[in-house]
């Protein structure tokens, strides 16, 4: 089976019915890798595939969008935000400024700036659930594949949450 859409094309399932689709995109000066899975085709609507097309090309406002999330979530001392920039802190110590893109003098906006978008993840079988339908992964050192920050967008584009990979 599988199923056509004029954007991703032809998504043939696999032998277990999941269906899969990578491309690397860009932007700015970054390559970021989206995915878009889902572990049942017959769950994967046109509509879904047609928001996914839509997030894919708006990657530069959904990530936007995340950044304002992160900024947000600053005046909260627990968030995750706060303790993974926290942590950056003290495992790069000096170091941390390196990694900026732009030092105006606050750290933690700083740093939510010089995060890079590694990879989207959509989620095609979630749409209109209350479950993420897209998964941004943002990293400060794109070798630290271990110290990330989740993004989760909700199929209207809206963030759910954002959390940590720990």
């Amino acid at each position: 089976m599988a199923i056509e859409h004029d954007f991703f094309g032809l998504l043939e399932s696999g032998p277990d019915g999941s269906i899969f689709w990578s491309e690397n995109v860009e932007l700015g000066d970054q390559t970021v890798t989206v995915d878009l899975t889902a572990p049942d085709q017959d769950d994967v609507s046109q509509g879904a595939l047609d928001v996914a097309a839509a997030m894919v090309s708006s990657l530069e406002a959904i990530d936007r969008t995340a950044r304002n999330a992160m900024v947000s979530e600053l005046d909260d001392r627990t968030s995750e935000v706060i303790e993974y920039i926290l942590q950056q802190q003290q495992v790069l110590g000096e170091e941390l400024e390196d990694l900026m893109v732009d030092v105006s003098g606050d750290v933690q906006v700083d740093v939510i700036r010089s995060l890079q978008l590694m990879s989207m993840t959509i989620l095609a079988d979630e749409h209109g659930g209350s479950e993420p339908f897209a998964v941004l992964e943002y990293a400060l050192d794109p070798d630290a594949t271990d110290d990330v920050l989740l993004v989760n967008l909700a199929s209207d584009g809206h963030v759910q949450s954002v959390t940590s990979a720990d």
